[in-house]
């Protein structure tokens, strides 16, 4: 099976939110055989390289988020007319996004415009010309439009068609053919919703083939966090937050299947439309191997420390956490706090601030204690950085104490609290995201912003050795029953077959002149029943760029090297 793996700041990249669980896919699954089409976000991921692809890769292809990315091409009058109607359906859904028929036009405008990007180019352009800055101040004043779009001003509409046009460049992309694009995969997946799941979109519209979405964080929640930015004004944040939601229901509409990573994310999906029979749950997974030795040893670690293992930001709450274990410290003297940090993700200005105040606070907190220098065993806070020579790597960190502590008030996935449980540990955790869900019954879990009871909880482990040895054990065995990158893989491998079998995609079987190939599948492979309609989807015409009439490139020749060559084709022309 040959699949278009579609990522944005992930894979393949060295960096990015996506890069790991992909990575382990791609190798897991060495039967099929993957295009990568990335997105990137940055100068500085791209400079930073790739990661070394296995064989089964046979084709990258990349574009900038971050770049202009115009292409030279002007319209005339008439592409000038087909942009302003196009965009005028595009934005009328923005500005009105709870009319009747608001989802309608917000697809017909999509894909319009990306037909008249596909023939005749020029869209970075049209959408920063004068044309789409009176279109979309048209829809803000017109009857219907949302209070906030409503009293947009010239500068805010000259800085939404700017982020639009970035979110938007998919549309532009050479990625659409028959021969050598998305239009000859078996199958689009998506690792995240939003951009990236715009060229499954089209893949999906013009050539049929089926889309797979898998979010193990909602896009549209991360854009809804990010609309709390005080910087752009509140009709930006309006029409953003509006995109955003318009684009989500047209990607969970069209996809085929949609695998959230948890419940908390599935829950999302199906309030921003997303069809719950579509909905499968695949959990992230994750190497146990590398905690295998702690995990299935016996040492329980120090039963005096508390470890807080993560990335340091606000979400993270290590106020609270600090706040907790002055508590702590008033019930049990002894107890020591270890906050260990991946300094390689928290390079930022906002973490770096947050870190020191965090420090400030625990020299306040322990002044006495603070007076000494700061290694280990002389301050009951330590803060230690991931690869440092107090913890060479993330099982040290775990092997350190008897307790592991997340005190967060945002979380996704708790990928701290996953690894916690493989190495057999205690846990107390704030409940957010899917905290309780990756837990079950094996950990204690408190409120947020809750410094006493973070603390009451925190005590009652540290008094308890058996309750602890009893949690533990039983999260390491939930961890290796759910979380393992064997689980992840096999899920996606049957999702996989699921897809291809009940919608394969059908294309003429042709030779390097275009001409179609006599015989080209034998009558044994063809199984009578029902199929589901190939070519192009929902009968709508393809676009002339599309290449219709083309080839499917020199490996078509020889079927028997080409999966999916055959027109009218069943399961058993393809190898798994």
């Amino acid at each position: 099976m040959r699949i278009g793996l579609l990522t944005e700041g992930g894979h393949p990249y060295a960096t990015g939110e996506s890069r790991v669980w992909c990575d382990r896919l791609v190798r897991g699954l060495a039967q099929h055989e993957f295009d990568i089409y990335a997105l990137s976000r940055s100068a500085r991921q791209e400079a930073r390289g790739r990661l070394q692809l296995p064989p089964q890769v046979r084709r990258v292809r990349t574009a900038p988020l971050w770049a202009p990315q115009d292409d030279g091409g002007t319209y005339g009058r008439r592409e000038r007319r087909r942009f302003a109607g196009h965009f005028a359906e595009l934005a009328g859904a923005i500005c009105a996004p709870d009319e009747e028929g608001a989802g309608d036009r917000f697809a017909a405008g999509l894909y319009g415009l990306a037909e008249l990007a596909g023939e005749c180019g020029g869209l970075h352009a049209a959408l920063r010309s004068e044309i789409a800055v009176r279109v979309l101040e048209s829809a803000c004043r017109a009857p219907g439009a949302g209070r906030a779009v409503h009293a947009a001003k010239v500068p805010d509409y000259l800085e939404f068609v700017d982020l639009l046009e970035r979110a938007l460049r998919p549309l532009s992309l050479d990625w659409y053919d028959r021969a050598e694009g998305l239009g000859a995969v078996d199958l689009c997946h998506a690792a995240s919703g939003g951009s990236a799941a715009l060229p499954g979109l089209l893949a999906k519209r013009f050539f049929g083939v089926p889309l797979l979405v898998t979010e193990y964080g909602v896009q549209l929640r991360a854009q809804y966090l990010a609309a709390g930015d005080t910087a752009r004004s509140s009709p930006v944040r309006a029409l953003l937050a509006a995109f955003h939601g318009k684009l989500a229901a047209e990607v969970y509409d069209r996809a085929t299947i949609i695998t959230p990573g948890n419940t908390h994310a599935r829950r999302w999906q199906e309030r921003c439309g997303a069809d719950r029979a579509k909905l499968r749950t695949v959990y992230p997974g994750m190497e146990a191997e590398r905690f295998a030795a702690l995990g299935e040893g016996n040492d329980g670690g120090d039963p005096r420390t508390l470890v807080w293992v993560g990335r340091v930001e606000p979400a993270k709450d290590l106020i609270s956490l600090l706040h907790a274990f002055a508590e702590v410290r008033r019930d049990e003297p002894q107890a020591r706090l270890r906050i260990v940090h991946d300094q390689q993700h928290g390079q930022g200005a906002e973490a770096a601030a947050y870190l020191a105040h965090c420090k400030a606070l625990a020299a306040h907190l322990f002044p006495d204690e603070a007076a000494g220098a700061h290694a280990v065993g002389e301050n009951p806070v330590s803060f230690e950085e991931i690869g440092g020579p107090e913890v060479p790597d993330l099982t040290e960190a775990y092997a350190a104490g008897s307790v592991v502590v997340l005190s967060s008030v945002v979380e996704g996935f708790p990928v701290s609290l996953v690894e916690a449980m493989f190495c057999g540990r205690a846990t107390v955790s704030t409940d957010v995201g899917a905290v309780v869900e990756v837990i079950g019954g094996t950990g204690l879990v408190v409120p947020p912003r809750n410094p006493r009871a973070l603390a009451d909880a925190c005590v009652a482990l540290m008094r308890d050795p058996r309750r602890r040895e009893r949690l533990g054990a039983a999260a390491r065995a939930r961890a290796l029953e759910l979380f393992t990158v064997e689980q992840n893989l096999a899920a996606f491998r049957g999702i996989y077959l699921e897809l291809i079998s009940h919608c394969p995609v059908r294309r003429e079987a042709v030779g390097l002149d275009g001409e179609p190939l006599l015989f080209a599948n034998p009558a044994e492979t063809h199984v009578p029943g029902r199929w589901a309609g190939g070519g192009l989807g929902g009968g709508a015409p393809g676009p002339s760029w599309a290449g219709a009439g083309a080839g499917v490139g020199a490996d078509a020749a020889d079927p028997s090297q080409r999966v999916g060559a055959g027109a009218g084709s069943g399961p058993g022309e393809r190898h798994a």
